[in-house]
C-alpha cells in the first residue's frame, strides 16, 4: 500500500517456514471480497490495515471497511496512534458508508482529533458509535447529538479536570433513529428546580439502556419513561443513593451489578421477564438488603432469575430475611445461581457484620481466625435462601453455576 501500510505498520521480520502443498494453499482467495471484508471487520483496524502485505489483493482491501476499531492500546506510545488514526481516515475509501465505528484512548485525548473523528463518522452515516475518552464533552462536536443515521451510541467521558467527577449529559438532544444507547460517568441534571430528571423521553425508538457509574445532580429521582424499552442494565459502582422510576410497559430485562444502593418504583418490574443481578457490598453504613428485598418484591412475572453467591449473601445481611414472606417470584421457572468466589473486601464485610452479633470475645477470635483461614463465610450461599426465592415457586428449575 503506497504510503499507507509502510507507513503505518512496522511488521516484525519473520522466518519463512516450509509448507507442503496443503498447508501452503491459499482458501482465501476463492472468496468474494465481501466475505473477506465482512471476516476483516471483526479484526481492530491496527490488524486489518496490517493485511494489506498479504498479497496484493489485500492492498487496498481494508480501505472498504464497513467497520473500524480505533484503539490506543494497541501502540506504544499516543503518537503514533494519532498518527494511525489520521492515516486511516484519509486513506479510508470516502465513497463507503460506515457502520460502526469504536474509539477508545487513554489518558487526555486531543479534542481536534477527537471532534475530527466524529465529524468523520457522521459525515459517512455511521450507525453505530463507542467513545472513550478522557476530555471535557464541550469540547466534541455537538454533531453527534443531532445524527440522524445513529441507531447505536456508547458514551464514556470522563473530564480531564477530575476523573471521579460526572460528565453532565446534554440535554437537547434529537437522535431519532436510536435503539441502543450506553452512558458511562454521567450525572442527570434536570432543567429546572425539579427533583425528577427525565433525559431518554425523546427517544422514541429506544430498544435497550444501559448506565454506567451514572448519578444524578440536584434531582433524587430519575426517571426513565420509554414505551420501547425492553433491556435495562445498571451498574453502579458507588454509594450514590437515588430513586429510579421505571415507566416501560415493555420491559422484559432488567440487570444489575455493582452496589445496590438504588431504589427501584414504578409499575414497569411487574413486566420483567427477566433479571439478572450480582450485587456487592463494602459497607454497612445504609440498608441494602433492604433495597435488594424492594426489587424482589415487584418481580411478580419473572419466568427467569439470576443471582450471584455475592447477591446471595446481601440478601441474607437481613438477619429476619428468611422470615419474610415475599409477595412476588410465583411465575419463576428458571433460578440460576452462579457460585463464584467472593472477593476479599466483601468478605471481610461479611465477617465485621457477624461480629457485631456475637457477643463472646472466644467466639469473636475463633471467628477472626477462620476468616484469615480463608473459611469464613463457611458457605457462599447462605442456608436457607435458596428456599426462600422458591417459596412461591417450589417447582422452579434450579442450576447451580460455577464461575
Amino acid at each position: 500500500m503506497s504510503n499507507s501500510a509502510e507507513e503505518i505498520m512496522n511488521p516484525p521480520s519473520s522466518k519463512r517456514l516450509k509448507l507442503n502443498d496443503s498447508e501452503n494453499e491459499d482458501r482465501l482467495s476463492d472468496l468474494h471480497d465481501y466475505i473477506i471484508l465482512h471476516i476483516l471487520s471483526f479484526l481492530n483496524a491496527k490488524d486489518a490495515v496490517g493485511t494489506c502485505i498479504l498479497s496484493p489483493r489485500y492492498k487496498d482491501l481494508w480501505k472498504q471497511l464497513p467497520n473500524l476499531t480505533l484503539c490506543s492500546y494497541d501502540f506504544r506510545t499516543f503518537k503514533i496512534f494519532t498518527n494511525f488514526v489520521s492515516k486511516v481516515l484519509s486513506l479510508r475509501d470516502s465513497s463507503i458508508a460506515l457502520h460502526a465505528l469504536e474509539y477508545s484512548k487513554s489518558g487526555c485525548i486531543e479534542p481536534r482529533q477527537l471532534k475530527k473523528v466524529v465529524n468523520y463518522a457522521i459525515s459517512h452515516n455511521v450507525q453505530e458509535l463507542k467513545l472513550s475518552y478522557l476530555c471535557d464533552i464541550e469540547l466534541i462536536s455537538n454533531s453527534i447529538f443531532s445524527c440522524k443515521t445513529l441507531t447505536c451510541l456508547k458514551l464514556y467521558a470522563y473530564p480531564r479536570t477530575d476523573i471521579k467527577e460526572k460528565t453532565l449529559f446534554p440535554k437537547s438532544l434529537n437522535l431519532p433513529a436510536l435503539t441502543i444507547l450506553h452512558l458511562g460517568n454521567f450525572a442527570f441534571c434536570p432543567s429546572d428546580n425539579n427533583p425528577q430528571v427525565e433525559p431518554f423521553s425523546t427517544f422514541k425508538r429506544l430498544n435497550s439502556l444501559v448506565l454506567y457509574n451514572c448519578a444524578l445532580k440536584d434531582a433524587v429521582t430519575l426517571c426513565i419513561s420509554s414505551a420501547t424499552l425492553v433491556n435495562f442494565t445498571v451498574r453502579s459502582y458507588s454509594y450514590d443513593y437515588y430513586k429510579i422510576e421505571l415507566c416501560a410497559p415493555c420491559l422484559g430485562t432488567f440487570a444489575f451489578i455493582g452496589k445496590p444502593f438504588q431504589k427501584l418504583s414504578g409499575s414497569s418490574l411487574s413486566y420483567v421477564k427477566h433479571v439478572d443481578i450480582d450485587a456487592e457490598i463494602l459497607s454497612m453504613e445504609m440498608e441494602p438488603p433492604l433495597f435488594l428485598l424492594n426489587w424482589l418484591f415487584k418481580l411478580t412475572n419473572t419466568k427467569s432469575l439470576t443471582v450471584t453467591a455475592s447477591t446471595l449473601q446481601v440478601l441474607s445481611l437481613n438477619s429476619d430475611v428468611l422470615k419474610i414472606k415475599l409477595p412476588s417470584l410465583g411465575n419463576l421457572k428458571s433460578l440460576k445461581v452462579k457460585r463464584e468466589p467472593l472477593a476479599y473486601r466483601f468478605r471481610k464485610m461479611l465477617m465485621e457484620a457477624k461480629l457485631q452479633e456475637i457477643k463472646s470475645r472466644k467466639e469473636a477470635a475463633k471467628l477472626r481466625k477462620s476468616f484469615k483461614a480463608g473459611l469464613e463465610p463457611s458457605a457462599p450461599i447462605p442456608d436457607g435462601i435458596i428456599n426462600f426465592l422458591l417459596q412461591n415457586s417450589p417447582s422452579a428449575q434450579v442450576y447451580m453455576v460455577d464461575c
